[in-house]
């Protein structure tokens, strides 16, 4: 073995300080590990949202839930409510965690497709405590020791200031002995052999190291400008190219999830964090100009505007090798995928373990950097179908870029998930795909996909006992619901800022 010595990290931002964060709380002092990052070079970071996957980040690095919460204002979050995606008026929320109770060998929505097609089914939020708990502003955590009721699966991710997450992660990592660097890299050295071996600052110091991470946006300023390994563009699928982003302040509307309403050319996103809520337009150039983009945006805030807006413009896609012989690429600086169902801090998250999972020695063996970049490359584009999926299926014509979404081809990936479900109601998740069963399903529905049949194992059971199981589970969800306090409550009980 020849071990790694040095690791060096390379920009700060949530990106920087999770992969210093949790590299050393499990290597423990084993690899000395170096961040640079510069004041004066700003960080995309607005309010984020997220998944439910970052509960188990945090408890890798063992952050205390309230204190993590309150030190970044943070909230928290059920789903996601898609306004105005199928058609003008819609709405529908991709609620966390488990659609009603399994019968037999069947998803509950199963049931649900045979008696919405006879009319006397009741709507399908009602059949997950999240859609149902987040449609009336309540919230309670998790009750693992009540496994048989619905109060024991619901499922929650966060809201909270991505810089302040950042800063939170850095005190966490100066701790255990990061070191941090103050200025800006001027020039990257590469060996002959292509593989990186220093990193030159402003100020004319050398930083040598074994492992390099590429945190530095989308500059890419290793893994692009130095290494120039290249980029797959993915906006033939997904064509928003741009986003502003700017804070009001907090309303009444105090949401345990986001809301991502459709406009004429792109979306709007909306955060509700303790102090202040997060707004942003994402779309298209080609579509809509920037000044009309920002209009939009201030004119469809539900606070007073707090700061200037931040615009942001990216091309949706990847490094075509994420990990390049002695440098990764995590975050921003390995590709970009709009922030429509709250996959950034994931992706870099996910990146992060599974780094860790297969750190190598030394000799850098590329059979494990290309299986590094396979399980990257297929998370990236299983996200990727998810969301080009949202645009798709849509009934909306009253826009150019509406109609381009509607009518453009899909992967095939994507149109082999959409044609089964249309078939009869079945998805099966691919080996370790990001989203859920339960997540595509919602999304199927919500955006207008229904099937033409149904799994024939539902016909074992009568007409009868169908509509009693699932009067049942709304009738279990809606006391349940009752008796959770409201969102704002909850905050303000255990971990106001």
């Amino acid at each position: 073995m020849q071990q790694l010595r040095r690791i060096l990290i390379v920009g700060g931002g949530s990106a920087g300080w999770m992969s210093a964060a949790l590299l050393s709380k499990l290597f423990r002092g084993l690899y000395e590990i170096t961040l640079i990052e510069s004041e004066e070079i700003g960080t995309i970071g607005v309010g984020e949202a997220t998944i439910p996957a970052i509960k188990k980040y945090n408890e890798l690095l063992g952050l205390d839930e309230n204190a993590f919460l309150r030190d970044t204002f943070g909230t928290f979050k059920l789903g996601i409510q898609f306004v105005d995606w199928l058609r003008r008026g819609s709405s529908y929320i991709h609620g966390f965690g488990v659609i009603g109770r399994d019968l037999g060998w069947l998803r509950c929505h199963q049931y649900w497709l045979k008696m919405h097609a006879l009319g006397r089914a009741g709507d399908f939020a009602d059949y997950s405590i999240n859609t149902a708990a987040a449609l009336k502003d309540k919230f309670r955590r998790a009750d693992p020791k009540m496994a048989e009721s619905p109060i024991g699966h619901i499922a929650n991710a966060f809201h909270f200031d991505a810089s302040l997450y950042a800063k939170f992660l850095r005190g966490d990592a100066e701790q255990r002995g990061v070191i941090r660097r103050e200025g800006k890299v001027a020039d990257v050295t590469l060996r002959p052999d292509g593989f990186v071996e220093s990193v030159t600052m402003a100020d004319g110091a050398v930083i040598e190291a074994d492992l390099f991470v590429d945190c530095s946006g989308f500059r890419g300023l290793i893994i692009e400008q130095a290494m120039a390994t290249g980029y797959e563009d993915w906006t033939h699928w997904l064509p928003c190219d741009r986003a502003i982003a700017v804070p009001c302040a907090r309303s009444d509307a105090f949401t345990p999830y986001t809301r991502a309403t459709a406009r004429t050319a792109g979306w709007q996103w909306r955060i509700p964090l303790q102090h202040r809520t997060g707004n942003g337009h994402v779309y298209s150039s080609a579509h809509i100009d920037d000044a009309e983009a920002e209009a939009m945006l201030l004119a469809n805030l539900d606070g007073e505007q707090l700061a200037e807006p931040n615009r942001i413009r990216f091309v949706t896609g990847k490094r075509r090798q994420i990990w390049n012989r002695n440098c990764v690429a995590i975050g921003l600086a390995a590709g970009f995928l709009e922030p429509l169902e709250s996959t950034s801090l994931h992706l870099i998250q996910s990146s992060i373990i599974r780094m860790v999972r297969l750190l190598p020695d030394a000799r850098f063996d590329p059979a494990t950097i290309a299986e590094f970049n396979r399980q990257t490359d297929f998370e990236y584009a299983r996200v990727r179908d998810f969301l080009i999926l949202h645009y798709k299926a849509t009934t909306r014509d009253d826009t150019p870029f509406w109609r381009h979404c509607r009518d453009m081809d899909v992967p095939d990936t994507l149109r082999r998930k959409i044609e089964l479900f249309a078939a009869n109601g079945r998805i099966f998740r691919e080996d370790e795909e990001l989203f859920s069963e339960e997540s595509w399903i919602q999304v199927f529905l919500g955006q207008g996909v229904i099937p033409r049949g149904y799994d024939p194992l539902v016909d074992i059971k009568s007409e009868a006992q169908v509509e009693q199981y699932l009067g049942n589970i709304r009738g279990v969800i809606a006391k349940c619901v009752d008796l959770m306090p409201s969102h704002a409550d909850y905050v303000a009980k255990t971990c106001a800022a």
